[in-house]
Parts: C-alpha cells; sequence; structure tokens
C-alpha cells in the first residue's frame, strides 16, 4: 500500500511548477553573446573616447595660439622664435616660443619643471597660467624623476607641441633645412603664400621625435617626392592621426597615410627617416613654406 508523504516540503511539485534557472548551455549562450557584444562595442568605445581627445587637443592648440596671436600683436607684428639657444645669458632666449630639452631621462628635470622650460617661453604670459594646453590629452608617456618633489613617481613630460620650423625660425634665420629660396616668416605679414589658413603653426610631436620646440620640416629637395625626408616626426595619437594649429587660428586633425609617418614609441630617441614619395611629406611641405617666386 502507497504512503503519501505526511511532510508536504518534500513532496516532488509538477514539472510546469518547479522553479525556474538557467542550464550550463544556456549560461555559455549568454556568456558567448556578451563577449560578442563587447568585441562589437570597446572598439567604437575607444574610437568615441580618442575623438573626444582630439577635440580636446584642438581646443588647446587653439588656446596656445590665441596666445601666440596675443604676442605678435604686443610686438610690431613680430613672431616668436621657434627655437632660441637654453641659455638664459643668449639675448635671444626670451624671444623663444618655449623652453625646455625633452627626452626619456628620468634624470633630466625639464621634462617636468614648467618653472623652467614653458614657462620661460614668449607666449607664457598669454596663456593665463594654462600648462595643460601644451600637451595633449592622448599623451600619457611617463618619466620618474630622480630628484625634486616628484621623485621616483610616474610624471608626464610637460610638453607635447613643437612650433613650425619655419615659423620665427632659428633665431629668426634659416639653417640645414633649406636655405634662402625658401620664405621665412619672421613677421605676421610675411605669411602670405600659402596664406595663414594653409601655413600651421603647432603640431603634435611623436614622443620619441619631441625634444626641443623646435619641429624641423626639411625642405631641402621640395618639390621632388623621391626627396622627401621628415627629421620630426608628427605624433598619432588620434586613431593615426595628429593635431595642427595654423596662422588663421584654426586647428584640425590630420590622418596620415604612410606607415612611416607612424612608428610605435619604443622611447629611443628621434627616430626620423628618408620618406621618399611618402604623401604624408608632400602633405607638410605643402603647408609649411613656399619658395620666393
Amino acid at each position: 500500500m502507497h504512503q503519501s508523504n505526511p511532510n508536504p516540503k518534500n513532496r516532488r511539485l509538477p514539472a510546469h511548477r518547479r522553479k525556474g534557472g538557467f542550464t550550463l548551455i544556456e549560461l555559455l549562450v549568454v556568456i558567448a553573446i556578451i563577449a560578442i557584444l563587447a568585441g562589437m562595442l570597446l572598439p567604437a568605445l575607444a574610437k568615441a573616447k580618442t575623438k573626444g581627445q582630439g577635440i580636446m587637443c584642438m581646443n588647446n592648440t587653439k588656446q596656445l595660439m590665441l596666445a601666440w596671436k596675443m604676442y605678435v600683436d604686443d610686438n610690431a607684428d613680430r613672431l616668436p622664435f621657434a627655437y632660441a639657444p637654453e641659455d638664459k645669458a643668449s639675448p635671444n632666449y626670451k624671444f623663444s616660443w618655449t623652453h625646455g630639452i625633452l627626452d626619456w631621462s628620468d634624470g633630466n628635470t625639464q621634462n617636468w619643471d614648467i618653472d623652467n622650460t614653458i614657462k620661460n617661453g614668449a607666449i607664457w604670459a598669454y596663456v593665463g597660467n594654462s600648462p595643460a594646453v601644451y600637451k595633449c590629452p592622448a599623451d600619457k608617456y611617463t618619466v620618474k624623476p630622480t630628484s625634486g618633489p616628484y621623485k621616483g613617481q610616474p610624471v608626464q613630460r610637460c610638453r607635447s607641441n613643437s612650433m613650425n620650423s619655419w615659423m620665427g625660425m632659428n633665431q629668426g634665420e634659416w639653417t640645414w633645412f633649406g636655405g634662402p629660396e625658401f620664405r621665412k616668416y619672421t613677421k605676421m605679414s610675411d605669411v602670405i603664400d600659402p596664406g595663414p589658413s594653409m601655413t600651421w603653426v603647432l603640431v603634435d610631436e611623436h614622443p620619441d621625435s619631441m625634444n626641443d620646440g623646435f619641429f624641423c620640416i626639411d625642405m631641402n629637395g621640395y618639390p621632388d617626392p623621391k626627396q622627401a625626408k621628415m627629421p620630426d616626426l608628427p605624433a598619432s595619437y588620434h586613431n593615426n592621426a595628429c593635431g595642427f594649429a595654423f596662422a588663421d587660428g584654426h586647428s584640425e586633425i590630420k590622418k596620415w597615410k604612410d606607415p612611416r609617418t607612424m612608428p610605435p614609441v619604443k622611447k629611443t630617441g628621434p627616430p626620423g627617416v628618408s620618406q621618399a614619395n611618402s604623401q604624408d611629406v608632400l602633405w607638410l611641405w605643402e603647408r609649411t613654406t613656399r619658395k620666393y617666386k
């Protein structure tokens, strides 16, 4: 004779009344779907973040260009030098747009000490005590100072922007990167060919190329593409692109085409190379200076 279970808690519920739950296969399917969605969304989010950093970068260079223009207006149309010696006794020291020789050395205080670098530059008085505008927000590379208040701590270098070597020149004169056959820009009124909207002033520089504030565009060989060279390299933080600011005050992001323009960061020093037939060098040539006609 069948005896019923006196304890109702031990009774077996009908199948349609059992509590729901996931099987192992169902859990694996859900995990796989989440992984696929993450694989699709994360690259898009990364690109969106990079795009946002690019916008911030352009805002920074626009502020620097506003300071640059105010300096020019207050100094009888004269441009600050793109480079002057790192010697405070030099009569041209105060006319350089910035100061400091950056590298990967932990012992080099100029990598992080803004008081003895960017604050000594000609345009600092017009920047409004905003050292952050000298850096691209995507530049996260650091050094570890061996002395000073940041000793042993990872610290970002203080600058990632450099100036067109033809805008203000090396103390107002030509050097090895092109002779008197090319226009040199020492006054704003000199910027007539190719004109302010087509002549760049500031650029995000490649971390390995970064040293002084003087970005060299070698015009020797212009306009022959077979003789294209790039002694200094621009950055490629923004999805293989970088920011430029132009003499009319506008900023833009330039997408690079040649892989030689975008070498990985190795912290080994300037990686500039000959770049025969590089479309990127041709683009820079056309926006840097012109030969006198």
